[in-house]
């Protein structure tokens, strides 16, 4: 703040304070010469024939808990922050009592999480209290995309199971935790036609066992082998070094219907999944990561 600025506060503050005294001292002097203070003096106002309106003083007390606060009122502008850029004699500030706060809970924090420093994901996925903490973090941070029970949700994986697009070991759960995951499979659409997409849907389909049209499928597997084998392998079990998942089995992350497939196969698929390393750290993502892999059972 200016001090141009400073001054004004300062000064449209003060005048407030006592334009408030004066207005109250002025609203409790007689209006005229006959009347007297606690008199009672008759406004002349009258309603329902017999109610009528007097001029009666507001009580003393009243008047000095106004004055009180005044009082105080200008006591705490000297003492905290309130005129203008004079930050009061006892130095207080938000944003130092914030920082105050959060120093204190962060000692709490690290007192609580520092038996965890030293252990391993597998010590810490048998160990009841980390995964209280871990389950804790993971509700804050995973369930929104994921679910509360980890099962995921359509175009977000389920990590209750085996099946992994990047893969499950404890150190690559760590590296997508804290790097995050960036999947985007191209649209063949426009490469493939209408006729293409037809067939290599019918041939991803057989590969996990689905009904599909032999001959559609039959012309597909030549497409597949040029188009999406690069990524998902000859016989479409995926690499999780890309993230393509394996087409062999029944998991499927947006979904194995004919029609879902298609819309895939036509348009692609964008999917990321944020980075948590440098919100949560290197021992909540580890905790993260023992929690994750025990939900999955492929802890190690």
């Amino acid at each position: 703040m200016t001090s141009g600025w400073s001054l004004f506060v300062v000064l449209v503050t003060i005048v407030n304070i006592l334009a408030c005294v004066w207005l109250l001292r002025w609203t409790t002097r007689p209006r005229s010469a006959t009347e007297k203070i606690g008199g009672g003096a008759d406004t002349g106002h009258v309603w329902d024939k017999d109610l009528r309106e007097y001029n009666n003083p507001l009580p003393r007390w009243w008047l000095w808990v106004f004055y009180i606060t005044v009082a105080w009122g200008l006591i705490y502008l000297v003492l905290y922050p309130g005129l203008g850029s004079f930050g009061g004699m006892k130095g207080w500030s938000s944003a130092g009592q914030y920082e105050q706060e959060r120093r204190a809970v962060e000692e709490k924090v690290a007192a609580w999480y520092a038996p965890f420093a030293t252990m391993t994901i597998p010590q810490l996925a048998a160990d009841g209290r980390a995964m209280s903490t871990a389950r804790n973090l993971f509700l804050n941070n995973c369930a929104p995309c994921h679910g509360s029970d980890g099962g995921g949700a359509k175009g977000f994986p389920n990590l209750t199971d085996s099946d992994w697009q990047w893969g499950g070991d404890a150190d690559t759960v760590v590296a997508t935790v804290t790097g995050g995951r960036i999947a985007a499979m191209p649209a063949w659409g426009a490469v493939l036609g209408p006729q293409g997409v037809k067939e290599v849907v019918a041939y991803v389909r057989t590969l996990s066992g689905q009904p599909a049209d032999a001959a559609l499928a039959a012309a597909g597997k030549p497409r597949f082998e040029t188009v999406c084998a690069a990524c998902h392998g000859p016989e479409g079990k995926g690499n999780p070094l890309v993230g393509a998942p394996n087409l062999t089995d029944k998991t499927w992350l947006y979904g194995g219907d004919e029609a879902t497939i298609t819309e895939t196969v036509t348009n692609g698929r964008n999917g990321q999944m944020p980075a948590f390393g440098e919100r949560l750290g290197a021992l909540r993502v580890k905790l993260l990561a023992a929690y994750v892999t025990k939900l999955a059972g492929t802890g190690s």
